[in-house]
């Protein structure tokens, strides 16, 4: 690979994860460049780095950008041809990388791929962040091969093939620089959580393809930075997801599936109410809010506007409600859909 590939972790006061991790990624990285972009971190994450492994590249930030932003910022000073966006709370195992840039270099129109992501701490489950491989409902809600809702399956082999998916995890995604580039990368206004689905959206619908390669496989941890419990990460996921409806959905689609999505979403709230979750049910209320009065998405649908929309021709896009497959149908696997 002659380092033309970049390995690239975003740290942010992460000190415990990149002890434990960085150094599977350095040792099963020979042929690829490491670089650690820091959001500003006011730990010692980044001394650290530099005195047990001066290889590895620094590019400091000057605030935190969260991870949307903060890759769109430290990426500017990165050239390789291949990128590979990895979380800090992610193990990677030998001969991980080879073949997720294989799938790049002898097929043009994939434009990104993820791994096999595997549990760190149940090693012989997927993941809840990627699994193998990300789709979307009609109404935007996300789940992958491996992982429905809150379902996550053991990994039995079943998901070995290599397909094509809807979305890879920002968790461990392999990118062309050029294709990250003609997005114009992550779209900053999330912040955090949704980023990829968004930037997988885009690049779909400028002709690319993305992957899933089960010949390569990490482990992650998962929920390092924001637990899943945490408000923030709630407000996030639920706001980000509006937008990315938003920006993406055509025109004769938009109102209906976003009023479906909405009340979808309040059913959501009420469920935390129920349960005495307060500070969750004012998350969703307050995304909703963020959302109602956001100007700032209606001129990125536009900019994206001479793309064709990608939504009911792709098989990438369940045709229907995950959510009532797996409540009233009970299918919690991807193979019951």
């Amino acid at each position: 690979m002659n380092h033309s590939t970049a390995i690239v972790i975003l740290n942010w006061n992460g000190r415990e994860q990149l002890q434990t991790f960085l150094p599977s990624v350095v040792s099963h990285s020979p042929d690829a460049e490491v670089i650690v972009a820091d959001n500003a971190s006011t730990d010692d994450s980044i001394s650290w780095v530099q005195k047990n492994f001066p290889s590895v590249r620094i590019i400091p930030l000057t605030q935190n950008y969260g991870y949307a932003g903060g890759y769109n910022e430290a990426l500017k000073f990165v050239d390789a041809e291949f990128l590979v966006l990895v979380n800090s709370d992610v193990e990677v195992t030998e001969h991980w990388l080879q073949p997720m840039i294989t799938a790049l270099q002898t097929n043009e129109k994939i434009a990104a791929c993820q791994p096999k992501i595997l549990s760190y701490r149940e090693k012989e489950f997927f993941e809840y962040a990627g699994a193998a491989g990300g789709f979307i409902d009609q109404y935007g809600i996300p789940f992958c091969k491996g992982r429905i809702l809150d379902s996550i399956e053991k990994d039995e082999q079943q998901y070995n093939q290599q397909d094509l998916i809807f979305w890879a995890s920002g968790a461990c995604i392999c990118i062309r620089n050029s294709v990250f580039k003609k997005t114009e990368g992550f779209d900053a206004d999330f912040f955090a959580h949704m980023e990829e689905i968004d930037l997988c959206w885009t690049i779909h619908r400028m002709g690319y393809d993305i992957a899933y390669i089960p010949s390569s496989t990490v482990y992650h941890v998962g929920a390092a930075t924001l637990k899943k419990e945490n408000p923030k990460k709630t407000f996030l996921n639920f706001r980000n997801s509006l937008w990315m409806l938003q920006k993406h959905l055509p025109s004769n689609k938009l109102f209906l599936i976003l009023f479906t999505r909405m009340c979808l979403d309040g059913l959501a709230a009420l469920h935390y109410l129920s349960r005495g979750q307060w500070r969750q049910f004012i998350a969703v209320f307050n995304a909703h809010m963020s959302f109602y009065f956001s100007s700032k998405n209606k001129g990125k649908r536009k900019a994206l506007s001479h793309y064709p929309y990608v939504y009911t021709n792709t098989p990438f896009i369940l045709k229907k409600s995950i959510i009532s497959c797996y409540y009233l149908q009970g299918k919690k696997k991807y193979s019951g859909l």
